[in-house]
């Protein structure tokens, strides 16, 4: 375990193709979002999901188990805006228009979208690893799309 893990309770160990990417978790930014992200990932419910949308110099998304982007765990979480600047690694929740519908689909920031900031929840960040998610395949869907191999709260490991 890397000596980065300050709270291994609210760290999560996403392992994706490319390598290892570490993500510090934001309870204090988003509470109810960090919960339901670590009982998603302690159900296994990431493991083997693709990334289905991922734009160069934006983002790259996961967390729907249909890999349509249509889909998610079938609970919804109501918004939780904070004042967390969705910059190069941060991590954040998608939604459709309703801002209470973010459900299990989240994507990971390439480079500076602060034109997201308090109309996402953004709910960690990137520690560790940046350079394994800008390896991810991009496209609306990918060709031949990365998935999550595995995704675990680092308390667990």
């Amino acid at each position: 375990m890397s000596d980065t893990i300050a709270d291994p309770e609210n760290t999560l160990i996403l392992e994706v193709a490319h390598g290892r990417v570490v993500i510090e978790c934001l309870p204090d930014a988003a509470p109810n979002h960090v919960a339901r992200i670590k009982e998603l990932a302690r159900e296994g419910f990431y493991d083997g999901i693709i990334f289905h949308r991922v734009i160069a110099g934006f983002m790259a998304q996961t967390g729907d188990p249909t890999g349509t982007g249509m889909s998610g765990s079938g609970q919804k979480l109501g918004a939780e805006f904070n004042d967390v600047s969705h910059q190069r690694g941060v991590c954040s929740m998608a939604r459709s228009q309703s801002p209470d519908s973010a459900d299990s689909q989240f994507f990971i920031c390439f480079d500076d979208a602060s034109f997201l900031d308090k109309q996402y929840t953004a709910w960690g960040k990137v520690i560790e690893g940046m350079d394994a998610v800008d390896l991810i395949a991009k496209g609306e869907p990918p060709a031949e799309p990365d998935q999550i191999i595995s995704m675990k709260v680092a308390a667990d490991v």
